[in-house]
């Protein structure tokens, strides 16, 4: 798969001065307990797959749409605390980012078209950054959960410095999963249950839109 020779860059469209950052509107919102959660299954055929882009509702508006993809979940991870909430990660002090942990059936969706969404819905080459949204919670990094997967991901972050495809160097980090803490319930299924918000209708449902241009044939029907 070359899809590095022709990657286009859908990363969060930049928001107005009036629409507020994704750290910023969810401040807004009263936090709930989160809680660790340890993703099993008896299926060989079912993996799990985190990736941070950002702010995670944009990440999981995107990989909810794709055929395969059984469950997305927010969450932390990265970092050296325990049980974070959302204000502590969104301190950038926790060394926790935000991500998103799915689940996918092997036999509908490989590894590897993973990171071709992973790689073409957001800018891998701003470091801490994605549009508005700044710190290391919003870090890009793929948290590989065996060999195959950060092979996978080194090999075609080395393709695509190659390929020229950025002007600028890829800064993903690519580093083993540690304990995945579930966000607060607020942060679930953001997009689907708060469409009308500022935030969603300006950043993230650009963003949708693109992805399902590029990725239609891949979509869930």
């Amino acid at each position: 798969m070359k899809f590095y020779t022709n990657l286009k860059i859908a990363a969060c469209v930049s928001a107005a001065f009036f629409i507020n950052a994704c750290g910023q509107s969810k401040s807004k919102i009263m936090d709930s307990s989160n809680q660790t959660t340890t993703l099993t299954s008896n299926s060989s055929q079912i993996d799990t797959a985190t990736f941070g882009a950002g702010c995670f509702w944009c990440v999981e508006a995107v990989f909810q749409r794709l055929n395969g993809v059984q469950t997305v979940k927010s969450g932390y991870t990265g970092g050296t605390v325990k049980n974070p909430s959302y204000k502590e990660v969104c301190m950038g002090t926790t060394g926790h980012a935000e991500v998103c942990q799915i689940t996918y059936d092997k036999t509908k969706i490989t590894f590897d078209e993973l990171l071709e969404v992973f790689w073409k819905t957001h800018d891998p080459t701003t470091l801490n950054r994605q549009g508005n949204d700044r710190g290391t919670q919003y870090r890009s990094a793929v948290f590989y959960h065996n060999e195959e997967q950060k092979q996978l991901a080194e090999k075609y972050k080395i393709e695509i410095n190659k390929s020229g495809a950025y002007p600028n160097p890829i800064v993903t980090e690519i580093t083993a999963v540690s304990v995945f803490y579930e966000a607060e319930n607020y942060h679930q299924n953001y997009f689907n249950q708060n469409g009308s918000e500022g935030y969603c209708q300006f950043v993230i449902q650009p963003k949708v839109e693109k992805f399902e241009k590029i990725f239609k044939n891949k979509l869930k029907h």
